[in-house]
This record gives C-alpha cells, structure tokens and sequence, in this order.
C-alpha cells in the first residue's frame, strides 16, 4: 500500500495526469470553439440556422483540407506523414488541433537563435588535426563518412592520433571512469540522460565530492524526464549546495507541446580536456548489473585519450549553455597541446539532434553510409529495431549483394510494447538474407556498427524514430583504431552465445504481429 501511495504521489505519475488534462483541453477547444461560434450566430440569425450549419461544416472541411495538403507537402520523414493523414482524416478538427500542436517538435526560436550562436562559438575553437587529403587517401571509399559529419555539424571534425579504448561491459566502463575521475586535476563535465540513486551513481557521486573540495570544477547535466522517477525533483539544486555546477535539461512543463520529445540521450564524460567517454552506459545500477531486472544488461563504451576528445568538450558546452543568456568561452576547457599516439587510426566522436538544429539526421546518415559501403560485413547491435523504409532497404540491398548482415537484439526486453514492435521487422529482414540474434542471457542495451575490420561507431543513437529523429544523441566515428579490434572480438563472443532467428521464429503469434503492424503506423510519432 505504501508503494501503491508513494507511486500515485510521485512525479511522474503527476505529469502523465497533466498531459491527460491538457489533452482534453485540447479536445474541448477544437470543438467547443465551432460549438459556440454555431450558437451565437445561431442565436443573432435564426432564420439562417441550416445556412450556418452548412458554411460551418464547409469551414471545417476547408480547413482539414488545408491541413491534408500541408501534411502531403511538409518536409518531413515519409513514414510520419501517413499517421498524421490518418489522424487528421479520421478525427477531423480535432485531428487538426492534435497535429497543430504535436507536430512540431522542433525547439523554441530562443533555442534555436541560442545554438546557432554555440554552433559558431565551436567554429572558433575547433581545429582538424587531420587534412581532407590525409583522410581520402586512409580511407579511400569511406572518405565520404567523415566529410559529412564536417559539413553538417559544427564539433565533428576528425582527429589521428588519439587513444581508443572499448569496454564491452558497463562494470569495466564503470571501473575505469572511476579512476580517471579520481585524477581530474581542472575539470569534470558529465552529461547523461538518467542518473539514479544506487551504488553506481553514488560511488561517483563521492569522488566528486572531493574533487570539488580539490578545487576541481564539476559540471553535471542529466535529462529531466529520463531521471524522473529516479532522483527528486530539486536533486540539481542540493548538488549546486554542494558545488557541483548541475542542470537539469529541457525541464518538464506543464504545457501541451511536444517540444518534450527531445530529451537529452546523450552519455559523455570528459576528464581535464584530455580523456573522454561516450557510448551507451547510464548512471544506474542496472547498467552495470548491480540490479539484473532485464537479466544480464550488455552495455558498451570508449574510452578516448588525445585531440578526439575535443569534440567531446564543445559537444557537452553546447547543451549546457543552451539555457544560458550569454554563452561562456569555449577556449579555456580546451587543452593548448595533445599526446599524440601512434598507429591508431582516426576518431571523430559526433552529436545529432532535432531539426533545424542540425540540418540532417546525422545519425541515420552515417548508419546509411556504412551499410551502403560495407562490403565483406556489417555487425549491428541495438535494444530497439523499429527501422524505417530507407535503413530496411539498405540492410536488405547489402545482405542481397553478399555482405554478412549480422543484427544484435535482446531476448529480455526493458519494454514489452517496444520489443513486439523489435520483432515485427524480423521476418522482413530475415527474408532478406539479414541474420538476427537475439541476445539470450537478457538485454542488450548497446548501440554499435563495425564494417569490414576498418570502420565502426560507439554510441547512443538506437535504431528507433525517438533516437533518430527527437533527442539529442552522440557516437563516435573510428576508422581502424584499437577499440575496433576490442569490438569484434565482443561481437565474436557475443553472437555465439546468443540465438539466430528463424523465419518461423518471426511467424510465431499471428494476433500479436497484426497489433504491431497497426502499431508501427504510428511508431514515428513518438
């Protein structure tokens, strides 16, 4: 009973309560406004009265007929306009009032005009320690990889020279943060979508207690909704008490927007300019299996030492300037000189995010190319397989063409609705020549491609609408570095423990596929 109250009192549940509220707010508007308008011009003109009605109802028409064509002609993702047109045809003005306010999902004229303004603070301290001409002639046919993430983001350049490391588990991740955070001699910046209380978070939690004591400067974000339920409400001010300079982003309104979609999914940390972190490992406990609610959790991260990091610095100042008035100086965080090291290839760690903040969805595109060039293997790994038309195509042209398409996903999953929806675009896929696992000790939580022993991406972009197209997300781009070597031998290892799927497999449950074909109509939309 005491859970029962403390679940019913807790945030969370009061924000789903606030967006049912707002949503039939929503729903009185969109017709009572017509309702009303209907009476009171009803009342001056009664004779008219089947004249109002009429024009009335041609209004209305109109106006879903405008909306129809606007959805038909918008510069968006193929798949959402086809529930969007169903929303709207179907629900009328009331569709057009949900897709009024729900369809936009782009940030505020304030963020925008905010992040243009870091965009150009980043241009100003970034630096290439690699030339276009070095790259074409590394990477030959995978040049093109690079080049885009240069043009179409401001903190993605690359880098040679810089030390890789690959954690094929969280606890090893967690073991050597924790020793490199003990070190921090200038600063700590951290940036995660969850953190929450337990022995992970705590164990890092008191070595920047003393850190701050040191006189190192800490800096800590996480995402507002992704922690929520985890950590109180105020957890960003007692941290500020304490001298950890903590903000909570994109925090939780109550207003109908759906500006909340984007969140904040990245996990980056950077330790003094020089080393840095990013891949798929959350701040909790089950990330690491202190908890095992989902069976053995597989989570993956690298670990950087050298210029690479840099991308990471200005990707971290970006996001936690973005609420900021007038944006700081990027040029003290960055390191005036870099250890070099030898023999390890390129790294150029990226960020994506919601358009028109970022011109393309980066992510995606650099998915796309790898497969589109991959020629003896393409390795995938990833907790959500809810693809759509462009990447299922291109992983069934590159399994057509004889590449080895290997696809890793969980056998537990963390969401049971989300896991149909994973399922479903097996039997497609599997058709096709692409080899799916399942992974069978429990749930696989990482987020990597690997392609013919010389590229390969870390991660937290999943293979999902949310990912690619709402949050902010980050990965870094490694052409024949030492993780990569890491990385097979975990793909390797991992796939023979885990179950290949059969088409019968994606035949099983004919009443569950049929729900998720009418569900995965809908998957972009949220």
């Amino acid at each position: 009973m005491k859970k029962f109250f403390k679940l019913m009192f807790s945030r969370l549940t009061l924000v789903g309560l606030t967006i049912v509220i707002l949503f039939i707010v929503d729903f009185a508007v969109a017709f009572g406004v017509l309702h009303l308008l209907n009476l009171l011009l009803t009342a001056l003109f009664p004779s008219a009265a089947s004249w109002i009605d009429a024009s009335l109802m041609v209004i209305s028409w109109f106006v879903v007929v405008l909306t129809v064509l606007h959805i038909v002609n918008r510069d968006m993702v193929p798949e959402a306009k086809i529930p969007w047109l169903l929303c709207v045809i179907a629900l009328q003005l009331f569709g057009v009032a949900i897709y009024a306010v729900f369809s936009y999902n782009r940030p505020s004229k304030k963020q925008r005009k905010t992040f243009r303004q870091l965009y150009e603070r980043s241009r100003e301290v970034q630096e290439r320690t690699v030339s276009k001409e070095e790259l074409e002639r590394e990477m030959g046919r995978w040049v093109g990889l690079g080049e885009s993430l240069c043009r179409y983001t401001s903190a993605a350049v690359p880098h040679a020279g810089t030390k890789t490391e690959y954690f094929p588990t969280g606890e090893t991740f967690w073991k050597s943060l924790l020793e490199d955070l003990e070190h921090a001699e200038k600063y700590i910046f951290m940036e995660y979508f969850i953190i929450d209380r337990g022995e992970m978070w705590y164990s890092i939690l008191d070595v920047l207690r003393r850190k701050v004591k040191e006189g190192v400067e800490v800096r800590v974000m996480y995402d507002d909704i992704g922690s929520m339920g985890k950590i109180r409400t105020g957890y960003a001010r007692l941290l500020r008490k304490e001298g950890i300079a903590c903000r909570k982003f994109n925090p939780f309104v109550p207003v109908i927007s759906n500006i909340h979609n984007n969140r904040d999914h990245r996990k980056i940390t950077v330790v003094d300019g020089k080393i840095g972190y990013v891949g798929g490992v959350n701040l909790a406990d089950e990330y690491v299996n202190v908890k095992r609610p989902y069976g053995q959790w597989k989570d993956t991260a690298v670990r950087m030492e050298g210029a690479g990091v840099r991308n990471l610095i200005l990707m971290f100042l970006q996001l936690y300037n973005m609420r900021s008035d007038n944006a700081e100086d990027f040029a003290p965080y960055i390191p005036e000189r870099y250890e070099v090291y030898a023999d390890e290839g390129f790294v150029q760690p990226y960020g994506d995010g919601p358009r028109p903040l970022y011109s393309r969805s980066v992510g995606e595109d650099v998915y796309l190319n790898i497969i589109n060039e991959a020629k003896r293997y393409v390795w995938i790994t990833t907790p959500y397989l809810i693809i759509d038309y462009r990447l299922r195509e291109a992983l069934l042209r590159a399994a057509a063409r004889g590449t080895d398409v290997r696809i890793l996903t969980p056998h537990i999953p963390d969401k049971k609705v989300i896991f149909a929806l994973t399922r479903s675009n097996y039997s497609a896929l599997i058709k096709g020549g692409v080899k799916i696992y399942e992974y069978t000790p429990g749930f696989v939580h990482a987020k990597s491609f690997l392609a013919d022993d010389e590229v390969g991406v870390v991660g937290t972009i999943n293979l999902d609408y949310r990912s690619l197209l709402h949050h902010f997300e980050c990965a870094v781009l490694m052409y024949r570095t030492s993780a990569l070597i890491s990385l097979k031998r975990d793909l390797e290892e991992t796939f023979a423990i885990s179950a290949l799927q059969t088409e019968a497999d994606a035949k099983k449950n004919v009443v569950a596929r049929g729900l998720c074909e009418v569900a995965k109509v809908f998957a972009p939309l949220f």
